[in-house]
């Protein structure tokens, strides 16, 4: 496995085998988990070269989250990728991608600012930026990311869209513990109860899919009020807890019947403690 620091050597090696073969890439912040091993496995069925990067992305983070203390771990992870075969592990430094007198950055528009981005200002302007910034330097024809962070899926695919970006953004399912908690690098924080709390946002998940199933004349608030004592109850701090539709994520009305939306779905974001812990699921029916 290459491994690499520079953007400009990692944009020309790449530039180099895709000539010779397409490549899909996978971008992550290290700490990985199978979660992160799964989507590799998945680029690997769709090229013959696999990149991966590993970075650790301030834009992303506001001024009172983890960006110090999130968890790095490279040694382990470079096992990991060398033991699925990736091709080359793109690693930079802060001043490898953002140098002295960077400043452009990337909006995305209205979807950024609902849902975590109610909370995390500018957080998807970042996550943006570095993506679009590592699109141009892997040059990849596929690109994976995991639907746990599915608004964050929906504004790559936007952003390529938008951009006339020759890349197939492909969603991998959610990978999952024993318990059905959403695996994630933040889930090492998590103390003993609070990982037991945590296993109640996976059963309201799957309770809120069968009621979409079984009631879709049922109302938004509906589905809601049946929903959120069941999170608050097991000593987690809920932080939303809400319904959209439609491939733009549009914020649902109280009032809408379930069955009146087109592609409905639903995202929670919680703390256990002081982590925070998102989730989602489809309540389509045909899903």
């Amino acid at each position: 496995m290459l491994i690499l620091n520079s953007p400009e050597v990692t944009q020309e090696t790449c530039l180099r085998w895709k000539k010779e073969s397409p490549i899909a890439f996978v971008p992550t912040m290290g700490c990985l988990h199978e979660g992160h091993l799964e989507l590799v496995k998945k680029a690997k069925q769709l090229a013959s070269k696999v990149v991966v990067s590993i970075f650790v992305n301030p834009l992303q983070f506001g001024p009172n989250e983890d960006f110090e203390k999130y968890p790095r771990v490279f040694e382990q992870d470079c096992e990991k990728l060398k033991s699925l075969g990736v091709d080359l592990l793109f690693h930079p430094g802060v001043k490898d991608l953002y140098p002295e007198g960077f400043s452009t950055k990337v909006s995305v528009g209205d979807i950024g600012n609902r849902l975590c981005g109610a909370f995390r200002p500018n957080h998807f302007e970042g996550v943006a930026t570095v993506v679009l910034k590592l699109f141009s330097i892997t040059n990849c024809d596929f690109a994976v990311f995991g639907e746990k962070d599915f608004q964050q899926l929906t504004i790559i695919q936007q952003l390529t869209r938008d951009f006339n970006l020759p890349i197939c953004v492909i969603g991998h399912p959610t990978v999952r513990a024993e318990d059905a908690v959403a695996l994630s690098s933040r889930n090492h924080y998590l103390s003993p109860l609070e990982r037991e709390a945590a296993g109640q946002i996976p059963k309201v998940l799957e309770l809120a899919k069968r009621e979409a199933l079984q009631y879709p004349e049922q109302t938004v608030e509906q589905l809601l009020v049946k929903l959120r004592p069941l999170l608050t109850e097991h000593g987690l701090k809920l932080q939303y807890l809400e319904v959209t539709h439609s491939r733009q994520l549009l914020p649902a009305q109280a009032n809408d019947s379930l069955m009146s939306l087109a592609l409905p779905h639903l995202f929670v974001a919680v703390y256990a403690g002081t982590t925070r812990l998102i989730d989602n699921v489809s309540l389509a029916i045909d899903r």
